[in-house]
């Protein structure tokens, strides 16, 4: 049986950022992030999706336990890319590099831009609004 890292390296767009996504691919109706074991795999796919005309990602590493459960709240498949890892199928290919064709991706900021900047509007209101309310308390 082969020991888990403690940490595991993805690839993250606009890292840091309000609209940061992780890479995944879809597979058979599922969601998939890969969680590559060697930093140096992991760097490698993220030039193969540059070359693909992908933004830039950035190679994170994370604690398993940390991606996986993200991955298990947010509904998706967290699969292990192990060093040296070699494919056994179509399917296992794309592990190791990305699927020619893949889901537009010109709008995934702008996407989630206006629901973020609805929201930080809104907190904005509700902290005017008791500032306000305690400024009235002193009177």
């Amino acid at each position: 049986m082969r020991l888990l890292s403690d940490r595991v390296h993805v690839l993250l767009f606009d890292a840091g950022s309000d609209v940061e996504g992780i890479h995944s691919l879809e597979l058979n109706g599922h969601t998939v992030v890969l969680l590559f074991d060697d930093e140096d795999d992991a760097l490698r796919y993220a030039g193969l999706l540059e070359a693909q005309d992908f933004p830039p990602a950035t190679v994170e590493a994370i604690p398993r336990s940390e991606i996986e459960t993200f991955c298990t709240q947010a509904g998706y498949e967290a699969r292990s890319v192990p060093k040296g890892f070699m494919p056994a199928s179509a399917e296992e290919r794309l592990m190791l590099a990305p699927p020619e064709q893949n889901l537009d991706t010109s709008g995934w900021r702008e996407e989630l831009t206006p629901p973020l900047e609805a929201a930080a509007d809104a907190a904005e209101a509700d902290d005017l609004e008791a500032f306000r309310r305690s400024l009235e308390g002193l009177l």
